[in-house]
């Protein structure tokens, strides 16, 4: 076998006696085993559940529920591609990708959110077929309430477990994937309830309605989670507030001032952050070199799940130019 590059070398580096690669990938390795552990229970829990409600749908002539059961099927999808992500994000860093393969999480996010803007689209029309085909509306057998009753009760175990994992994980794939679920549920119970109107109201009509209105609110959800998964790919930050944390950890430094040029970003769970300070222009390089430590380390203090800090330091009342790219102190993030 070939040497591997030295950037994926199981190599700690301390600094003011912590050590931080080693521990940050003990907890990256968790992490993906945590994701991988979510995503077969999962699927194993989809498969059942949509398999039960298509057959259920089939069975009982009722469209809400053949509906709520295409809904799972796609969770299903879902699941397998969480799958298929935690095993590439388990790689290391190459030299094709020195930052690791963490982001294909997010593109998976993404993915997520079309999977279900589709299946959203596709009962959204079948409900409008339904309701203007002009043929007689077909009422439900009660094996439909049943099936339905059951699949709440395990999308709320299901829907738990995966916002558990994720919050544990940090993992936005996992959170994703429990809002798609706790989506479900809410579909799930409007079912419920409109299986309940049909047969008092003997309406079967209001089958096909409650199908539509499922449809529409799965679209809503698709949306969402497209664009909280748009943040990571566009090297963005869900929580402005890091920003307020880095200026406040810069000043608790002696000697450091003015940061300004401050970038961050999420690869996965983890930021990388990028800034410039001022420091006296007369002190020597190891004293410059120290006080950008001192900064680093006060910032790792404050920001929990930092992997990267890169600090530069100029001298004290440089004139800069305008950046079109970064945050100041005196500048508000966004503006």
């Amino acid at each position: 076998m070939g040497r591997r590059p030295y950037f994926v070398r199981p190599v700690s580096f301390c600094k003011f006696g912590v050590c931080y690669r080693e521990d940050m990938e003990n907890r990256s390795d968790s992490r993906n085993n945590i994701l991988m552990k979510a995503s077969w229970v999962s699927t194993v829990g989809n498969f059942i559940l949509s398999t039960a409600k298509i057959a259920a749908g089939f069975l009982s002539g009722s469209l809400a529920v053949l509906s709520d059961g295409i809904d799972s099927a796609t969770d299903v999808l879902i699941s397998i591609v969480m799958l298929f992500t935690a095993g590439i994000i388990r790689r290391k860093p190459s030299p094709k990708y020195v930052y690791s393969y963490q982001k294909a999480e997010g593109v998976a996010t993404m993915v997520l959110s079309l999977v279900i803007f589709y299946a959203g689209i596709q009962m959204l029309f079948a409900s409008l077929g339904r309701i203007f085909s002009g043929e007689p509306p077909v009422m439900p057998t009660p094996v439909a309430i049943w099936v339905t009753a059951f699949s709440i009760a395990g999308k709320l175990l299901l829907a738990f477990y995966q916002q558990k994992q994720g919050r544990r994980a940090e993992s936005s794939l996992l959170i994703a994937n429990a809002k798609n679920m706790r989506s479900d549920v809410l579909i799930s119970a409007g079912v419920l309830v409109g299986l309940f109107f049909t047969f008092i109201l003997r309406l079967p009509i209001l089958d096909a309605v409650t199908s539509l209105l499922i449809s529409l609110f799965i679209i809503r959800t698709s949306v969402q989670i497209f664009i909280d998964s748009n943040t990571e790919l566009m090297d963005g930050v869900k929580d402005i507030k890091v920003y307020d944390k880095i200026f406040e950890s810069v000043g608790k430094v002696e000697g450091a001032s003015n940061p300004h040029r401050v970038r961050s970003r999420q690869i996965g769970n983890l930021y990388m952050i990028s800034l410039d300070i001022e420091a006296d222009g007369d002190m020597s390089l190891n004293e410059a070199h120290e006080i950008a430590e001192q900064v680093e380390q006060s910032i790792r203090e404050s920001v929990d799940n930092v992997y990267d800090i890169v600090v530069h330091v100029e001298p004290k009342g440089i004139v800069h130019k305008k950046e079109i790219y970064g945050v100041g102190s005196q500048t508000l993030p966004g503006e």
